[in-house]
This record gives C-alpha cells, sequence and structure tokens, in this order.
C-alpha cells in the first residue's frame, strides 16, 4: 500500500537530517501542511527547537498581496514559527530525496478570524459564539475559504492536495485549558451544541420550513436532560429533516465550490482529498459527507479506519480511499500495530494509508513505522 506521512513544516525547515529521515521511513509522499490552525507541537529531533507555539492560524508561505488586497477577509501570515515560504523550503528539500510532497490545508477552523470578525462563527443555540469556527454557511466565511484552499492547495513543489475541515465545524475543539469535559457530550450532543444560528442559517432553517426560533427552543430542550445528567438528549421531532437537509446542502455546495477552486487554479493530474467522515451529521477536521457525492467530486479521501468501508463502498477504481492511523504512541497511536492495523483497513476498503503525524512522533516510533513499512513493501 502506498504509504504517507503528515508534517509541518517547521519539522522540517531547517534541520538538514529530516528530509532524508522522513524518506528513509518508506513512505512515498509527506502532506505538509500549507494552512493551518494554531497549535503547540513538539519537535523531537530540530537543532534549533523542540516546541513550535504556531499562534494563531496561519498560511505558512506569503500570501498573495493581489489576491486578497481589496477583500475584507484574508489569510493571516505565519509568525516566527513558519517565517516567509516555510512550506516552499521544505517541499524543496523533500523532492530532493524523491518523497512527493502535497499540501495539507485547514478550512473552517480558524481561532483569530473569530475573534477579530465575530460575526463570521458559529453561534449554538443558547447564543454562544464558537471563533474557532468559521460559520461555512456565511457567503464573506464561503468566500475566503474558497479563494484559501485555491492559493494555499496549489503551492510550487506540491502534486496534489489534502483538504481538512472542508465542511462545518462546531463545538469540538482541543482548547487551552479546556473545561468543558464535566458533562459528557456523546456524537448526539456534540451535533446538538454545533448547530449554528447565526443571520444565515436562521435563513436557511427558516426556507427549508424550520422556525428558527422554534428550532433553538427544540435544540434546548432536547439537551435538558443531558444537563440535568437525566439522560441522553431528545430528537427535534419534525425540525430532524429540514435542518440536516439545510446542513447537507450547504456542505455540498461548499465543498463543491473549493473543489472547483483548487482544480481551476492546479495542473493536470492534481490529486485532490478531503479530510471526510461518511456520517452528515459530523462536524471538525473530518467533515460530515455523502460518500457517493464526495468521491464524485474529488479524487477520493482521507478517513478513519471505522469509517473507511463506507467509502469504498462507492470507490471508483482510481478513487483514492486513504486510512487515517495514529502513529504516535505518546498521543494514543499505536506504532507497533502499524501492519495489523493496515491490514485491516486494506481489508475495509483503504487503497491507501496517512500516517500521523511523523514530525511529532518518537524516534522509537519512527523506527516501529520503518519496520511496519518494509513489512508491507
Amino acid at each position: 500500500m502506498r504509504a504517507g506521512a503528515f508534517a509541518y513544516p517547521w519539522d522540517i525547515d531547517g534541520d538538514p537530517a529530516a528530509p532524508a529521515l522522513l524518506a528513509g521511513l518508506g513512505v512515498a509522499q509527506i502532506t505538509l501542511a500549507a494552512a493551518y490552525h494554531s497549535t503547540r507541537a513538539l519537535t523531537p529531533r530540530h537543532p534549533a527547537h523542540r516546541v513550535v507555539t504556531a499562534e494563531h492560524a496561519a498560511v505558512l508561505y506569503p500570501p498573495d498581496h493581489d489576491r486578497w488586497a481589496d477583500r475584507p477577509l484574508r489569510p493571516y501570515p505565519a509568525g516566527r514559527w513558519a517565517p516567509g515560504d516555510s512550506f516552499g523550503r521544505a517541499a524543496e528539500s523533500l523532492a530532493a530525496t524523491g518523497v512527493e510532497v502535497h499540501s495539507w490545508v485547514v478550512l473552517a477552523h480558524n481561532s483569530r478570524l473569530g475573534a477579530e470578525h465575530p460575526d463570521t462563527s458559529v453561534v449554538n443555540a443558547y447564543g454562544d459564539r464558537y471563533p474557532w469556527a468559521p460559520c461555512i454557511a456565511r457567503p464573506e466565511v464561503r468566500t475566503l475559504l474558497v479563494g484559501l484552499a485555491a492559493e494555499a492547495a496549489v503551492r510550487p513543489g506540491a502534486a496534489g492536495t489534502e483538504l481538512e475541515s472542508c465542511g462545518w465545524y462546531g463545538l469540538a475543539h482541543l482548547h487551552a485549558h479546556d473545561k468543558t469535559g464535566g458533562v459528557a457530550l456523546g456524537e448526539r450532543e456534540q451535533y446538538l451544541m454545533s448547530l449554528c444560528f447565526c443571520p444565515s442559517c436562521r435563513t436557511g432553517y427558516g426556507d427549508g420550513g424550520a422556525e428558527p426560533d422554534e428550532l433553538a427552543a427544540a435544540v434546548r430542550a432536547a439537551l435538558e436532560p443531558v444537563w440535568a445528567g437525566a439522560g441522553p438528549a431528545g430528537g427535534l421531532g419534525d425540525l430532524e429533516a429540514p435542518v440536516l437537509a439545510w446542513r447537507a446542502r450547504t456542505a455540498r455546495t461548499f465543498q463543491e465550490a473549493t473543489v472547483a477552486a483548487v482544480r481551476a487554479a492546479a495542473p493536470p493530474g492534481f490529486r485532490i482529498l478531503l479530510h471526510a467522515d461518511p456520517d452528515p451529521y459530523r462536524c471538525g477536521a473530518d467533515s460530515g459527507t455523502d460518500p457517493a457525492h464526495v468521491l464524485g467530486l474529488a479524487d477520493g479521501v482521507v478517513a478513519r479506519p471505522p469509517r473507511v468501508a463506507a467509502f469504498a463502498a462507492h470507490a471508483r477504481q482510481d478513487t483514492v480511499i486513504a486510512a487515517n492511523l495514529s502513529v504516535v504512541s505518546g498521543m494514543g497511536g499505536a506504532p507497533g500495530r502499524l501492519a495489523h492495523d493496515a491490514e485491516d483497513a486494506r481489508d475495509a476498503g483503504a487503497t491507501e494509508l496517512r500516517l500521523y503525524h511523523a514530525g511529532l512522533a518518537s524516534d522509537e516510533d519512527l523506527t516501529a513505522v520503518r519496520t511496519a513499512l518494509r513489512k508491507l513493501s
């Protein structure tokens, strides 16, 4: 199976040994971040640093001034954690080893955007804003993210792209000093807490037959047993179908516009994958999709192993179904099981592997990865 691994430019830029180390794992490609959210990341081997703090969502290359000059919303350049064209320098050094580079572009996840432009954010049924979650129903947000995808995906040296958060984002977020775990929220509860009530979504619900104030009240009522510790969330009755229809349609048209913009900017043969989930309710990095639709739109998907089979059922002969496997033991990954997990993923219909995350993994984890990929070759 063809294998690729994720990396950040700061894992490679400024470390002369990094490209050969990554190529020596036996991967065919590195999926290299070109636009990424805020994070704090360990760099276990870099000669100049051990911890990188990316203070806000940013592009890791110089954005095109002419593209963004007259737009009210625009991507933020990175600071000292990825100065100048950090992506370009890392991509060039990787290319010298023969490893193929694909860009990794995070879209609907941007806390700085929400802080500076609050009207762009998802608003829940209680009126709380989620500044990390741009609402993809907002026209100005869609314009920003579609433009960002076209620019960040098609970087010099990239043979393809993988688009993360290409859909709805919501409550779930790895927030600093997070205190939201006091009440356990399952998938249903997460979905209800992620329904957006910004002006665009309220109009969308209303046009579909779900009066927005009635819907917000229904969401709060459905969640009341959860806050009281009396049971799981309830349903929305007759409002359930029009709400899902609005959100699914909004996600579909956003994904269509995004992929079309990347294709228009890309050379022939440029490969476009979406980080995706087959559950239309899903919010987050792996956005909810209709598998048949998204596989007719993009060249494939990157999906968690339990979700692979649902996409494989709709795959064409040339469709890429990449199983996303964690290989960082300190973050719950199992690099020692990689060969076994890869076989399981292949049996479920995966055609490729994505290993999260070569830059974060310890030397011991990378040794296990190298061993496993040799067994699979």
